[in-house]
């Protein structure tokens, strides 16, 4: 992977003029985005998945969700329908993506989960709704601009800020650096949970927020329990057990793992994996298998892996979290 990105390097000019062209047209209003007279929130990043979207958006809807009827709208990654699709009882990973499918389940009493890659249909058809809602989260929108977000949230990881990253295809940006420069919060994600001041100082003057720009910086948070279908286990009770991941960066959670001093062998799929039936086979034969919760959801329909198969819930902690709290529900109010 290495070598062909230092062979990719004569691409970066070419990728960086196209994206920085077409953003110039959006910001000169030659390309046209929409704005919606309720409130839409958009959270994305600047770099190629593993920035933690997916517990934001679920941080998101625990804050709003007793105030407001709130839908989240999702590209709905490697699904296999097309166009808007609204999740009901009836809906699966494979017809919505895993993520917003992870939403639905957890969350399908108290909101709306739809995915459609035109941002703006999707937009519409919720809205259309008989319960439509009055709040709109949009995951991994930052770079639809079609849409006109009231509120940008940007995530970047602290292992890899996108301040010191480059654009694809030599690093793992999907625009430039300055598309920062359209975010209102700015949130560090995946941080030590003992990050000092003096580190987030430093930090923040990397960042150079805009006047505009508010920073924060979050922690994720694992459960000492990992979750069935059917009940839950003590981390401290399994002496070993398989763990499956098929997520961008799965390197904090070995880490939490390895820090208890657990016993596991790892197989770690790529992002959105497609678990194969040469997969389960090899599954069938382990004896606790351990993954994600964004896993669990393309693996719990497998009767043969029922009894075996837990996920571990994560959290995300936010510092400062009564004033980020509060400018997201002002702007909500709005």
């Amino acid at each position: 992977m290495k070598l062909i990105r230092n062979i990719s390097v004569p691409f970066v000019p070419v990728y960086y003029a196209i994206t920085s062209l077409r953003n110039r047209l959006y910001d000169l209003g030659i390309k046209k985005s929409i704005s919606y007279g309720f409130p839409v929130i958009c959270v994305g990043n600047l770099s190629v998945g593993g920035t933690g979207k997916t517990p934001m958006i679920e941080y998101l809807i625990d804050l709003l969700k007793a105030d407001y009827k709130v839908a989240t709208l999702s590209r709905g990654y490697k699904r296999k329908t097309k166009g808007f699709q609204l999740a009901n009882e009836f809906s699966t990973a494979e017809s919505l993506g895993d993520e917003p499918f992870q939403f639905y389940n957890k969350f399908k009493t108290d909101i709306l989960v739809a995915v459609d890659s035109d941002r703006v249909n999707g937009i519409n058809q919720l809205r259309q709704l008989d319960n439509a809602p009055n709040v709109v989260l949009l995951d991994d929108a930052f770079q639809h601009r079609r849409v006109k977000a009231g509120l940008n949230i940007l995530l970047t990881t602290y292992n890899n800020p996108y301040f010191s990253d480059y654009v694809l295809p030599t690093g793992n940006l999907r625009e430039p650096r300055n598309g920062a420069k359209r975010a209102n919060i700015i949130i560090v994600t995946k941080c030590p949970n003992n990050l000092r001041d003096e580190e987030k100082s430093d930090f923040l003057k990397k960042i150079a927020p805009k006047t505009y720009q508010q920073v924060f910086f979050s922690s994720i948070n694992y459960s000492n329990d990992v979750l069935s279908l059917e009940g839950k286990k003590s981390l401290d009770t399994i002496t070993s057990f398989c763990l499956v991941t098929g997520i961008a960066n799965a390197n904090p959670l070995v880490e939490f793992l390895n820090e208890k001093g657990l016993q596991f062998e790892h197989l770690n799929f790529k992002d959105h994996h497609e678990f194969s039936a040469q997969d389960i086979l090899a599954l069938e034969k382990k004896e606790f298998i351990v993954t994600t919760e964004k896993d669990f959801m393309r693996l719990k329909h497998y009767t043969s892996l029922k009894d075996k198969l837990f996920y571990l819930p994560i959290a995300v902690s936010i510092s400062n979290e009564a004033t980020i709290n509060k400018l997201i529900k002002d702007f909500a109010t709005c």
